[in-house]
């Protein structure tokens, strides 16, 4: 019986040197955890630079809508637009204002003068903003301010390569 009693102690012994070691390595191992999360730096807020500080309805760089575009929807006519998008065309003393541009998307309203017409469009252009595809409609029609009449589709591409996307028109 001793020879069994002192082989149970010693197993009991034995147990318990490496339940302390197991605790401490887990002691150990949480310790070195807590102490690199704390430490680390989110990789992704060091690689992307500061934004810069825009006004809240700045929206994206209108730039790229500045010099002269060709308008296809039948017959082709040139649009000039200046450094914010906004611009005239020769068509009934027409006029472009752009209310929006969200990545590729241009948004904004139109004018004619001279038929006393007026109205929205919307312009989805190709990654290189060479060109886009967009639809038009009417918000107004003389007095009336809820015309009827359906709007339609069109083509816009930049008329000329050689004017950088910074450079007003002339």
């Amino acid at each position: 019986m001793i020879g069994a009693h002192a082989c149970r102690d010693h197993k009991a012994m034995i147990q318990q040197v490496y339940m302390r070691r197991s605790i401490g390595r887990t002691i150990l191992l949480c310790l070195l955890l807590c102490v690199g999360v704390g430490c680390a730096k989110p990789v992704l807020k060091d690689s992307m630079p500061a934004p810069a500080s825009l006004p809240a309805d700045a929206g994206e760089d209108r730039r790229v809508l500045a010099g002269e575009w060709e308008y296809e929807e039948g017959a082709v006519v040139i649009l000039r637009l200046d450094e914010q998008g906004n611009g005239t065309y020769a068509w009934k003393d027409g006029r472009f204002t752009t209310t929006a541009l969200t990545g590729r998307i241009w948004e904004g309203l139109w004018s004619q003068r001279e038929n006393d017409r007026e109205g929205g469009f919307r312009v989805e252009f190709s990654p290189d903003f060479s060109e886009g595809e967009g639809r038009w409609w009417y918000t107004r029609i003389g007095q009336d301010h809820t015309p009827s009449q359906k709007g339609g589709t069109f083509h816009v591409s930049r008329k000329s390569e050689g004017m950088s996307r910074g450079e007003t028109p002339q």
